[in-house]
This record gives structure tokens, sequence and C-alpha cells, in this order.
């Protein structure tokens, strides 16, 4: 047997540490209602070099919890499938390339203009212009809003940002050993990018959904769990071998496994080590807080940090405008993304080592960055008021209603999201369809919004908003307006254009089910009849009635409820 006493305990040690502090830590936090990531920032601050000093290993520590960053990715990846990335391409290469060139330069003159050679200002202006994707992400995961527009345009220019790190490490290392060599260091890195990407989605096409099969046909949850590893772990170092991000490589692992059958259960494989990797991610980061840095130079180190996060939210507002989003989703992409990200720590670092900045300009840099990634809860908060203050104050309107159904085909439109809305969007939810609800009632809409909810405030019976709502791709549409009239008149607008879509319309009586069927409706659901008979079937089976006697009473008085004259039916 080998020695136990020769194994290094400080690895035990620290695990321990790094849980405890996690387990005390973060509870206290969510018991006042921060965000955890705040609470992983602050154990990390407590527990690394900086701090207590009880955790030794931090580099060790940070490269195992950028495994954090790169499970997740791969969770997103397997949300998401080749075909919606598609329809995203415009912002990935459209937005977020304009993201990163446009803020680089503006940034990098800021550096000029406070006194940096050209080549440092490169180096700045590139680095801080990414934003933090596992900050970011974290955030829209646990409100839910990744699937929204909203969402999608933020991982968008996130996706950009990490492809961006390849060519920002080959401008570093040839800013510090030959700067005339940048425009061929460049070429070779986007060869090898471009390279390493072909084959990883042409591997994953051909190897990927043979291997899961093979794998399941074995029915041992264990192998099972070692392959979604593999495949995880694999693509992440092979990406990092061509020399771009490993949580790339893990995101279109996880694409390429999106629209198989073993989707679910990969992703109920990695939950686990996810979140727990990624907490020690944010705790690593947090370890890199060095108040002996920061205090001496506090007053530049949080002026520089604020000047970073208006410019860049400011720039991505300017830019999400420009691709025609409204102007109340723009404000909250850019505060979103107005903090500095994780590869800054690699490309400052970099950038130190290969002398392009002196170790005191680079440790102030590190510290506006981690400041800046801290900020990221409040910068979230900051932005979804802003959005709805904005979208209170009448900004955005029918913009806002195309900006969100822009990705949406095969979905279903309400009209009217009241009870009977919001419990047929419910319905919906749980067979995984999407919709898109309309509604008059501004508190309403503000409640729903706050859910990240499809819910948007305008009159149904208007054209405008109507066709915003992408109703000439949907599946279906529900009217479910208490107002005769207005119900009424939705039918015939969408029947005007549309006279073979299902068009199912809540009527308030017989008499009104009569007249909506006149105007095209598909189907009819009157209330005031099928509560009673549900209200009276309830009655029956409290007094000991079977349920084929209920039944049989119940379809006997729809019966006779519909064929009454001015039922709408002969």
């Amino acid at each position: 047997m080998p020695d136990t006493a020769s194994y290094e305990p400080s690895i035990l040690r620290d695990a321990i540490v790094f849980l405890l502090a996690a387990i005390v830590v973060v509870p206290l936090f969510r018991r006042f209602g921060i965000n955890a990531v705040i609470g992983y920032l602050v154990a990390g601050v407590i527990i690394g070099p900086h701090g207590l000093a009880l955790v030794h290993e931090v580099e060790g520590t940070h490269r195992l919890a950028e495994l954090g960053v790169v499970f997740m990715l791969f969770a997103i990846g397997l949300e998401l499938s080749l075909e919606r990335l598609r329809v995203m391409a415009r912002y990935v290469f459209g937005l977020g390339v304009a993201q990163v060139l446009v803020t680089g330069a503006i940034l990098a003159g800021g550096a000029l203009l406070f006194g940096a050679s050209w080549s440092q200002a490169v180096v700045i202006g590139g680095a801080l212009a990414l934003s933090s994707t596992a900050f970011v992400l974290q955030l829209l995961s646990e409100r839910g809003e990744l699937p929204t527009h909203f969402g999608r345009v933020v991982l968008s220019v996130l996706l950009l940002q990490d492809l961006a790190v390849v060519p920002g490490l080959a401008i570093v290392t040839a800013l510090g050993t030959q700067p005339e060599a940048v425009g061929g260091a460049l070429a070779v890195a986007a060869i090898k990018a471009l390279a390493a990407l072909v084959l990883i989605i042409v591997a994953g096409r051909l190897v990927l959904r043979p291997l899961y099969r093979m794998i399941a046909g074995t029915r041992s949850p264990e192998l099972f769990a070692a392959a979604t590893l593999l495949v995880v772990l694999g693509t992440a170092w092979a990406t990092m071998v061509a020399g771009l991000s490993m949580a790339l490589g893990a995101f279109l692992a996880g694409l390429m496994l999106a629209g198989t059958e073993y989707r679910h259960q990969i992703d109920a494989d990695i939950r686990p080590a996810r979140g727990l990797l990624l907490g020690l991610f944010f705790v690593s980061i947090g370890m890199l807080v060095d108040f002996r840095t920061i205090i001496p130079r506090l007053p530049e180190i949080l002026a520089v940090a604020a000047l970073v996060i208006l410019a860049k939210a400011a720039i991505m507002t300017v830019l999400c405008r420009l691709f025609r989003l409204p102007l109340p989703l723009s404000a909250n992409v850019g505060l979103h993304l107005a903090q500095g990200g994780e590869f800054a720590f690699v490309l400052f670092s970099l950038a130190m080592g290969t002398a392009v900045l002196s170790v005191e300009t680079g440790q102030f840099l590190l510290a506006v960055v981690a400041i800046t990634m801290a900020l990221t809860p409040l910068l979230g908060l900051a932005g979804r008021r802003l959005q709805a203050w904005l979208e209170e104050k009448g900004f955005g309107g029918t913009a806002a209603l195309a900006a969100e159904a822009e990705f949406f085909t095969d979905h279903v439109v309400i009209a009217g999201y009241g009870r009977v809305g919001r419990t047929i969007a419910a319905m919906l939810d749980a067979r995984d369809i999407q919709w898109i609800a309309v509604d008059l009632d501004a508190a309403n809409v503000a409640a729903a919004r706050a859910k990240g909810l499809h819910v948007f405030y305008g009159n149904a019976s208007n054209e405008a908003i109507i066709h915003a709502a992408k109703v000439r791709l949907a599946r279906a549409a529900v009217i479910t307006l208490d107002d005769p009239a207005a119900a009424a008149s939705v039918l015939r607008m969408i029947r005007r254009d549309l006279p073979d879509m299902p068009v199912i319309v809540r009527a308030r009586d017989a008499e009104n089910m009569d007249e909506l069927m006149r105007h095209g409706a598909s189907n009819v659901m009157p209330e005031t009849i099928e509560s009673s008979l549900l209200l009276g079937g309830m009655v029956l089976r409290t007094l000991g009635e079977s349920d084929v006697q209920i039944d049989e009473v119940v379809g006997s008085l729809r019966r006779t409820a519909y064929q009454e004259p001015g039922s709408g039916t002969q």
C-alpha cells in the first residue's frame, strides 16, 4: 500500500477551508438578500493570501476553479442548438465584434491620454473591453433569463469576447517579443482557431451521438457520467491546446449534444460539479484582491473603475441601439456587460510577464477589474430597474415587443394576460411551448416582466402590436380578453390576414360564443357555461356519484347548452 503520510496535506486542508468558508459565508449573505456571488467573493478575500492566508495553493486553486466556467458554458451549450446559434449570428459576429473593437479602441484612447505607450494602450483597451462570462451568465441563469431575447443578446456578445481572447493573447505575446510581428501572430492565431472550431464541430457531429448511444446501452450511470466528463474536459483541453479558451470548447461540445435525446440526463449529471466548481471560481477571484495594493491608491482605483463601468455601459447601449434594439433592453445589456472580465486577469498577467506592462501598473489594473467584477450583481440589479423604469415611461413600446419576439417561431400569441391568460401560459410552459402575451394592465405587465416572462404592455386590437408579436409565424393565437367587443376586434384582425391559423377565444356566454364563431374562431370556450358545469361536477362527486355518471350528465348538459338558440351551433 502507498504511504499515506507522503501525501501533501495542504491540498486536503485547502479543500476543507474552501468548503467551510462557502458553507458559513454564502448562507449568511443569502439571508440578508445579497447575491451568492458576492458571498463567494468575500469568502475568497477572507481566506486568501491577502486576508487570513488560510489557503496557500492560490494558483492551483484558480486553475481548478476555471473548470467551473467550463462546465457552465457546456451547460449553456446544452440549452441551445446550432439552429438557434445561427439565428444569433447577427449578434455574435455583428454586435459582439463591434463591442470588442469599439470599446477596446475607446478605452485604449483613454489609456493614451493617461500617458500609456501605444503598446500598453492596446493591451489595456483590449483587456478591459472584455466582460465577465462567469459572473454575468451565473446571474442570468439564476434569474432564468438566458432563454429570453435579452439573455441571448448578452450571451452572443460574451461568446464573441471568448473568441477575442485568442487574438488578444497573440497580440500581447507579440508586443512583448517582436512588436512588428503582430500581424503575422494574428493570422496564425486565426487559422488555428478556425481549424480547431471546424474539427470540434465535425468530430462532435460524427462521434458524440454514437458514443452516447453505445454507453446508454450499457445501462451504467457511472459510465454515462464518466463519458460526459470526458467530453467536457476533452474538448476544453483541445481548444486550450489550439490557443482558444477552454470554456469555448466546452460550449461547442454542449452545442453538439443539445439536440440529442441524452441532453437532460447529461445536464443532471454535471449540475453538482458545475455548481461547486463555479463557486470555487468566484472564491478564487476574491483571493486575488490585494488590499495592500488597493488601499494606498483606493481613490484612483475607484475612479478608474467608475470610468470603465460608465464608458462600457454607454458604448454598449449605443451599439445595441445601432442594432435596432429598444432603448430599455439596450440600457440593461450595457449595464450587465459594464464590468471587467476574468480573461483580463490572464491578459494583464501575460503583459506583466512579457514586460509590456510594469508590475505596478498591472496590479493597479487587476484591482480595477476585480472591483468591477465584484459590482456585477449591483450592475445587473441597476440594469433591470433601469429597463423597467424606461418601459414604464413608454420607451421601447412596439420595438421592445418586436425585439423580444425576434427569435420566436411556432409560438403561441396570448391576447390578455389576466387570470385566464396566466393559466394558459403556465400550461404552455409545462409543455415547453413558447408564448408571448400582450396586456393593457400596466401593474400586471410589470409583475410578469419582473419574473422574466414574455409579457408586454399594449392593446392587442392594435395591428402594430399584434404583428410585433410575430403572429404570422405563430402556431396559434389565444384571445382571453374579458371585453367581448375587444375580443371580436382582435379576432377579426387576425382572421383578415391569417384565415387558417387556429384561434381559440374565451367567450363570456353562449350568445357571445355565437358571435365569435361567426367571426371565424376555431374554438370558443364560454366561461359561464363551462365553470357552471365544472362546479356541478364537483357537487356530484362530493355526493358520491361515479366519474362515469358525472361525465354522462356533464356531456348531456354541455350539448344542450351549446345547441340552444344563439349558441353558435345548428
